[in-house]
């Protein structure tokens, strides 16, 4: 080894003991400035073993060492730099780190008296590479120290100088302090910023450091090295480490290929570190756009929801408008009927602006009330009515009628608008006062539901819109509609078009069709009326069936109330109804059996073109005279009318075999048996159809020809006619009016010349109303019921569509059909206009109800086998009270519904009793007698040969009728008072039959005739009082019961001397008289006031299902009143008929009116006279069969007379009893007749309405004459004797024994239609 070799070690050596002496003298500096720099060495090269050691200039500092507190000293103040230098640093190198990546060397800069630069050896790469370390240069040679000459300087204690240096020893000049201050700043000013870098660099790559540098000797620098990198904050302390020896070496050996490597793991990193970035930024760009997004939809939500509740707002004003405008025009037109019905009464006959002069014509309109069958029979005045001379004169001039009927014409057009434009400004008057009035709505609660429909009435459609409560539900019309804007409002002054229901009017929601889609509901109202509404579909249908009660389809089909019946199929009714076993047990008529058919199938009175059907019965209308029990004058039910001709039929079948096309499948009838003309063209003579008939012709009557006229011509037309095969409407069942032309209408002439004027009828019908009950009884015939089951299967069954139409020949157009279209799905509006104006004018076909044959009807003998028993005895008992006060009120309410059917009785002493009611009587004979007892009674007087009863108890068995127990008491007994109605009777008026009736399960009694003018309501268990009603100015003199519902509510009419009657409710379960409102006195108010009699009130009767009252006053007219109070109008009798004394009504409409105690007059509901007799007798009662067929009527000469009601016929008299006759009842199953007899008895007589009826037929066919004395001569027939045997004196009566010598027979039960 060399000498320079040597030399060099030498050095070396001696430099790295002085540095380890150096790190030695001062550990706390070295361990704070080696802390926080580790991120400068990425952007350094491996130190170059030439520069170890920097060169001082000899003339500007001394090589001494400070001593060792002023090196400490000197690193305390540096720390606060370090830390704020790394700081700093640190939040450069987050912004500046992507720039810095092409740093792969760090080489210290050399002082400017350096000679040569530093050399370094790495291995050499591309041109990316030399650029990347040339920047790294420039980057370490701008951290140098600037101004102060030094090139390369690591820190104070570890400088080395060469041998031709200043000697060690040379002390310290006077600025030594200073100088050294000064070099300490510089080297942290200068190294401030890549200190802390260098620091986190050593600190987060230590793992790898560690194995990458190494001392000579192979230990580990880092390591010893790391804590006093972490813990120094010095820049000069990390420099003096860095350029000891031991670091020196290894950076030369090993940091090259490192730090390389190191970079370009670095680089890597930096790359994926960006694109992680670039990722997460783009991360966070989407979620800030779909934050954005969301933001933009919440504030276009935000703004929806703005809008919505704007809109919102919107519709609730309009609908508070449109509510209070209809409740507006609600109360004006309920305030223009009160004017029409005080000017109605006002101006009546009886009114006291009555008219001297002739009376003018008087229109009439059919009203909208319905009885229990669903017929509409009631006809209302009709202040709007004319005879429509302007569409008279139109046809005329149209149809080329001569010079004088187009000039009659044209002067009748004349008349009628004077009268109209008198009648417009006396509106104008009531439409100015309601324009001063303040109208507030009464709505009960919020909106529940408001949705767009159409009111259906006559098959017109009204477009408003529904909107319902909680309590009740409103229709308002939308006058803004361009379709309402095109009804004629000829025809809308018949339409209610504001309407207003409450929820507790309702009894039956039904599920309809409108124009063959299942989209409607119709509402039945408790007033007997009922609404058609069309929705937009049927999901609208469920909303508003579930907000209304659940009330079902009504309770007389037999079906449970619930909505989910109310939404039921037609099919699934009929399934779940009993009707159909009603029928064949013939406990409903064939009418009422097809009027259910009807209902439930979705025909409506609302709809047109859904008219209920009815089938031609009769096809004789040529004959004199009709046998209803031939055949051959019947139609063949089981053949559509179309095949009835064989001619016809034949044509029919050849068109449906030829037909081919397309589209249209094969039909055998282009035309329907039902459509709105034809049920305009049978009611064209009754308001508001013959309006509605003129709208359709454009506002002009059809050609006299082509105008039903006769019933012949009709049922011609529908033999031979291919055009014509229509069927008949229920009203010819029941609406003879529908033949009347009472609003003398002008009809025009036809060719033959012939005025069309009322319908010509068939010869055997004298009047509309016999063609009426002819038919109807040919409707209810045995021939009729034997194979109406036929034509339902052609109507309603499984004849209706399919092969078994084809056969026979019961096919028509495919549009009358359900499900042959689906008008939802149609898009285009001109094509569905035009099906909804083909489904409009074909027809439409009723719901099919069933796929099967309909079963026959059970035969009338099999169902009462007893109706030709024959009855042997007209006397059957006779019921003996021991006051013998006269019994003057009699009333059987013995329904086999009831608990304990009984018979209540008044006296002319105010008392009554509650005589039991025994519905099934064993005869005598049919008892099997025991041992005769020794008290044995005697046989009954007058038939000494008849066995006598063995005991009482097989005696009472025998009757129907058994005294009041509470009678069989001893007068002194308590019990006793239990049976009086009291004293406070007027002593002025005598009472009669009229001053009292009873409740439908005889536990209430009502009397009147108090000198207080009240009226009270007595419990008949006890006697007690439980009210007293005050209301008249007047005695009431007469009260009536009106039937009742499934409740037992009712009302009550009552008449008095202030010549008014007044409608009461009645509730049976509250048992009271009841009113929403009540005086001030706390006294119920009267549902309504009927006037117009000027005399006191003799006699009223009240019918709730045909919503009529009919009241006498003494001297005065017979009026007839709605249960709302509006008069209809008065009974017109015979002449020298001046005073009514009794009355009644059934359901049938007929009014049974009796005049001056002799005459007994018959009207129909409508007030037309129907027939009168004079029985030439003092009558004092009557009554009328259940079946309407037979009226019952006695008097002062105690004969009970039996009359067929329709022609008032005398059939039949009873034997005479002894005394007058004060009332009659009949028992429910037409058995037996019960007389009040005025000497105090109750006689019990059997009835055989079938056998008189067929001895009147006998009597007829041989041309006897029929006289209205009693059929039975008196020597023949002794009088009845009411006398008894005698009765103990404790008894109030005698015990009930036969009467007259006849033994009592089981009487036949009578035969009757229902």
């Amino acid at each position: 080894m060399s000498a320079a070799e040597d030399s060099s070690k030498a050095e070396d050596t001696s430099l790295t003991e002085d540095t380890n002496q150096t790190d030695e003298e001062s550990p706390s500096r070295n361990l704070n400035d080696s802390a926080g720099s580790s991120t400068l060495v990425e952007k350094t090269d491996a130190t170059s073993p030439e520069g170890n050691a920097a060169e001082l200039p000899a003339a500007d500092v001394s090589m001494t060492e400070p001593p060792p507190e002023e090196a400490s000293n000197q690193g305390g103040e540096t720390v606060k730099q370090s830390d704020e230098g790394s700081r700093t640093q640190k939040e450069v190198a987050g912004e500046t780190g992507d720039e810095e990546d092409g740093a792969t060397n760090l080489k210290e800069a050399d002082s400017p008296s350096q000679s040569e630069p530093h050399q370094h050896t790495e291995p050499s790469g591309d041109d990316d590479e030399a650029d990347e370390k040339e920047a790294a240069n420039k980057q370490v040679s701008a951290i140098s120290v600037e101004e102060s000459g030094v090139s390369s300087l690591s820190h104070s204690s570890t400088l080395q100088t060469t041998p031709q240096s200043m000697p060690r020893t040379l002390k310290i000049n006077t600025d030594y302090q200073e100088l050294q201050a000064n070099l300490s700043e510089r080297l942290e000013r200068a190294l401030g910023t890549s200190a802390p870098l260098l620091r986190e660099i050593f600190i987060d790559f230590s793992p790898y450091l560690t194995k990458t540098l190494l001392g000579t000797k192979g230990q580990e620098l880092l390591s010893s090295g790391l804590t006093a990198i972490k813990m120094g904050t010095s820049a000069i302390s990390l420099v003096m480490l860095l350029c000891s020896q031991e670091w020196q070496i290894s950076l030369q050996k090993h940091a090259g290929l490192a730090f390389i490597e190191l970079v370009n793991e670095g680089r890597l990193l930096s790359h994926s570190t960006r694109d992680h970035m670039v990722k997460v930024a783009n991360e966070a760009e989407h979620i800030l756009n779909k934050l954005r997004a969301e933001d933009a939809q919440r504030h276009e939500a935000f703004h929806i929801i703005c809008a919505e509740a704007d809109l919102n707002t919107r519709e609730e004003e309009l609908t508070c408008d449109r509510l209070i405008t209809s409740a507006r025009r609600r109360e004006l037109s309920v305030a223009s009927k009160l004017v029409d019905k005080v000017l109605n009464i006002v101006k009546s006959e009886q009114g006291p602006w009555a008219s001297d002069s002739a009376p003018s014509s008087k229109f009439w309109k059919l009203d909208t009330w319905e009885d229990d069958a669903r017929r509409r029979r009631r006809m209302v005045p009709n202040p709007i009515g004319s005879t429509h001379p302007e569409a008279a004169l139109r046809a005329a001039i149209e149809h080329g009628e001569n010079e004088d009927a187009i000039s009659q014409a044209r002067e009748e057009f004349h008349e009628m608008l004077k009268l109209r434009r008198q009648k417009s400004e006396s509106d104008v008057l009531i439409d100015d006062e309601m324009d001063g009035m303040d109208s507030e709505l009464e709505m009960t609660g919020p909106v529940s539901l408001s949705t767009p429909c159409s009111l259906i009435v006559y098959g017109l459609a009204i477009a408003g819109t529904l909107s319902i409560t909680k309590y009740e539900v409103f229709f308002e019309w939308d006058e803004e509609n361009s379709d309402n804007k095109k009804l004629d409002p000829k025809v809308l002054k018949y339409i209610d078009i504001h309407g207003r229901w409450h929820m507790q009017e309702m009894r039956a929601v039904f599920t309809r069709r409108h124009l063959l889609e299942k989209r409607a509901i119709e509402i039945f109202l408790i007033n007997r009326t009922s609404v058609l509404f069309s929705f937009a579909d049927l999901d609208t249908v469920r909303k508003v069936i579930g907000l209304l009660p659940a009330v079902g389809i009504g309770v007389k089909y037999g079906l449970r109330a619930s909505r989910k019946i109310s939404l039921a199929s037609p099919r699934q009714l009929f399934r779940q109804s009993n009707m159909t076993q009603r029928w064949q047990k013939r406990e409903i008529s064939n009418f009422d059996y097809l009027m259910f058919l009807n209902t439930i199938s979705g025909r409506s009175y609302n709809d047109l073109n859904q008219y209920p059907i009815f089938p031609w019965v009769l096809s004789n209308f040529t004959s004199d005279t009709i046998d209803l029990s031939e055949p051959s004058n019947y139609r063949d039910l089981s053949k559509p009318m179309g095949a009835l001709n064989p001619e016809r039929r034949k044509f029919f079948e050849e068109r449906y075999e030829a037909w081919d096309h397309e589209h249209i499948p094969a039909f055998h009838y282009g035309t329907h048996y039902s459509t709105a003309a034809f049920a305009l063209n049978w009611l064209i003579r009754v308001e508001p159809f013959s309006t509605l008939f003129l709208n359709l012709q454009e506002g002009k009557f059809d050609h006299a020809n082509r105008t039903f006229s006769s019933m012949e011509r009709a049922w011609l037309n529908c033999q031979t006619d291919t055009s014509d095969v229509k069927e008949m409407i229920p009203e010819v069942y029941f609406l003879p009016e529908m033949f009347w032309n009472d609003n003398q209408f002008k009809f025009g002439s036809k060719e033959d010349g012939s005025v069309v004027d009322h319908v010509v009828l068939p010869p055997w019908a004298a009047t509309p109303e016999e063609f009426v009950r002819i038919s109807r009884e040919a409707l209810e015939s045995e021939i009729v019921s034997g194979q109406l089951h036929e034509w339902i299967d052609l109507i309603f069954g499984y004849k209706q569509q399919g092969p078994e139409a084809v056969k026979a020949t019961n096919v028509f157009y495919y549009l009358t059909y359900e499900g042959n279209v689906e008008l939802s799905n149609i898009k285009d509006p001109i094509m569905k206009e035009a099906l909804q104006a083909q489904i409009r004018s074909f027809g439409q076909t009723p719901s099919q109800l069933l796929a099967e044959p309909h079963p026959m009807r059970g035969s009338q003998m099999g169902v009462t086998p007893k109706m030709f028993n024959p009855v042997t005895s007209d006397a059957c008992m006779s019921l003996k009270f021991w006051s013998n006060s006269p019994v003057i009120h009699i009333s059987a309410n013995v329904f086999p519904q009831q608990p304990s059917p009984s018979v209540v009785t008044v006296l002319m002493n105010k008392h009554f009793a509650v005589n039991p009611w025994n519905s099934n009587p064993t005869p005598l004979s049919s008892q099997t007698p025991p041992k005769p007892p020794t008290d044995q009674l005697q046989s009954p007087a007058g038939n000494p040969g008849a066995p006598a009863p063995t005991t009482s108890e097989q005696l009472m068995a025998s009757l129907p009728l058994a005294l009041d127990p509470v009678l069989n008491q001893p007068i002194s007994s308590q019990l006793y008072t239990r049976r009086t109605l009291g004293d406070n009777f007027d002593e002025r008026i005598k009472l009669s039959r009229s001053n009292f009736a009873t409740s439908i399960d005889n536990k209430i009694i009502f009397a009147c005739g108090f000198w207080d003018n009240s009226f009270r309501v007595f419990q008949s268990d006890s006697g007690q009082s439980l009210q007293v009603v005050y209301g008249h100015f007047g005695v009431v003199t007469c009260i009536c019961r009106s039937e009742v519902n499934m409740m037992h509510d009712c009302f009550i009419v009552t008449g008095s001397k202030d010549c008014t009657c007044m409608i009461w409710q009645w509730l049976g379960q509250k048992q009271r008289i009841y009113s929403e409102q009540l005086s001030s006195t706390n006294n119920p108010v009267a549902q309504a006031t009927l006037t117009g009699h000027t005399t006191p009130i003799v006699s009223v009767v009240i019918s709730a299902e045909l919503g009529i009252v009919v009241s006498a006053s003494k001297e005065g007219p017979c009026l007839i009143h709605t249960m709302n109070g509006d008069l209809l109008r008065g009974l017109a009798p015979p002449s020298l008929c001046t005073d009514p004394q009794h009355l009644l009504v059934n359901r049938e409409g007929y009014i049974v009116t009796i005049y001056n105690s002799t005459v007994i007059c018959l009207f129909s509901i409508n007030g037309r006279l129907l027939h009168h007799v004079d029985t030439k007798t003092s009558l004092k009662c009557m009554c009328m069969s259940r079946d309407s067929r037979h009226v019952m009527t006695s008097g002062d000469n105690g004969i009970v007379s039996i009359w067929r009601t329709h022609d008032l016929t005398h059939l039949y008299s009873y034997p005479r009893l002894e005394g007058a006759v004060h009332d009659l009842a009949l028992s429910f199953d037409h058995r037996y007749v019960l007389a009040a007899v005025s000497t105090g008895c109750v006689v019990v007589l059997n009835v055989d309405f079938t056998k008189w009826h067929h001895d009147y037929q006998r009597r007829t066919e041989a041309k006897l004459p029929s006289a209205v004395a009693p059929p039975i001569p008196a020597a023949a027939a002794p009088p009845i004797s009411t006398a008894a045997s005698t009765a103990p004196e404790t008894e109030e009566s005698t015990a009930s024994v036969p009467i007259s010598g006849s033994a009592p027979v089981d009487g036949g039960e009578n035969s009757q239609p229902q």
